[in-house]
């Protein structure tokens, strides 16, 4: 098996179609399936059917491309960091982030960052806590900013901040005080993420603490669409200060504090222990981080 191989299945994988995967990788489409058939031929696993959708992947596949991840994302840091010099940064980074980090601060620090190293890839995701750690883990991503777990992480963790969750309303909502205790709550109208998602599970935690029970008219994992509930009906929710900052700007939603107790999250940043991120990864990081800290700074 030949690493040439590795990169060949790797982009077929993730292109689902020869003619795609064999245009990111530069080369004529018969040497792209030669080497995909040899690649079948040595592991003795058909890796791909042919659909009218493209390749599929065989759940050989599947496991090969988890397997052979983590040994590309080593050589890509590896040849980054031997390749790079006190010139401009270059390389590919691929960052994680949870919805509400990405609301906020994704697309200003995407567009600060592409300004000062135009010649770095960047491939930035949103998704569920969970989904993320498993993608750090598991080498698809070189870091991810998550809602730090209840339980112990074999990641490196770095604390980024805690911020305050707070109660959203729109202007059709009755009129509610400043503070609103938990307790409360449980009598409002509320649309809330579903239980997959890792807000939704920190503010059951607090809610259990409490014996209190929430149980929401609707659930939607979008912030977006949760919000544009919010704006246009009497819905409320309870959602990360950070996450609505841009819409209080433009006075579309109104906050409320949430009291007896106050509601929290941390925010923290997880990267694999074996895997040092490399100088593309750690500068975006470090953009990345600073907009989160200024904008949880801003909405305190």
């Amino acid at each position: 098996m030949e690493f040439r191989q590795i990169q060949y299945f790797v982009c077929l994988y993730e292109e689902g179609s020869v003619t795609r995967a064999a245009r990111r990788l530069n080369i004529v489409q018969p040497a792209l399936s030669m080497q995909i058939a040899k690649l079948e031929q040595e592991t003795g696993r058909q890796l791909f059917v042919r659909s009218s959708s493209g390749m599929q992947p065989t759940p050989e596949a599947r496991q090969m491309y988890r397997i052979f991840m983590p040994v590309l994302a080593d050589f890509a840091r590896a040849r980054e960091q031997v390749m790079q010099t006190d010139a401009e940064l270059s390389g590919q980074v691929r960052v994680g982030m949870i919805a509400t980090i990405a609301q906020g601060v994704m697309v200003d620090a995407l567009m600060e960052f592409t300004q000062m190293h135009p010649k770095v890839a960047l491939a930035l995701v949103d998704g569920y806590s969970g989904g993320l750690i498993d993608a750090v883990a598991g080498g698809q991503l070189d870091a991810a900013v998550i809602n730090k777990p209840r339980r112990p992480l074999a990641l490196a963790t770095e604390p980024i901040t805690e911020e305050n969750l707070v109660l959203v309303t729109g202007s059709q909502h009755p009129g509610l005080p400043a503070d609103i205790p938990l307790r409360r709550l449980a009598g409002l109208k509320l649309v809330l993420p579903t239980r997959q998602h890792g807000l939704r599970g920190i503010i059951e935690s607090f809610a259990q603490a409490e014996d209190v029970d929430l149980a929401p008219t609707v659930e939607i994992d979008s912030i977006s669409a949760i919000l544009k509930l919010v704006h246009g009906s009497d819905f409320a929710s309870v959602l990360p200060q950070i996450a609505v900052t841009s819409e209080i700007a433009l006075g579309r939603v109104r906050t409320h504090a949430i009291v007896r107790p106050r509601l929290t999250r941390q925010v923290v940043c997880v990267t694999h222990p074996r895997r040092t991120p490399g100088a593309a990864a750690t500068a975006f990081l470090r953009v990345l981080l600073a907009h989160v800290h200024d904008m949880a700074t801003a909405s305190a």
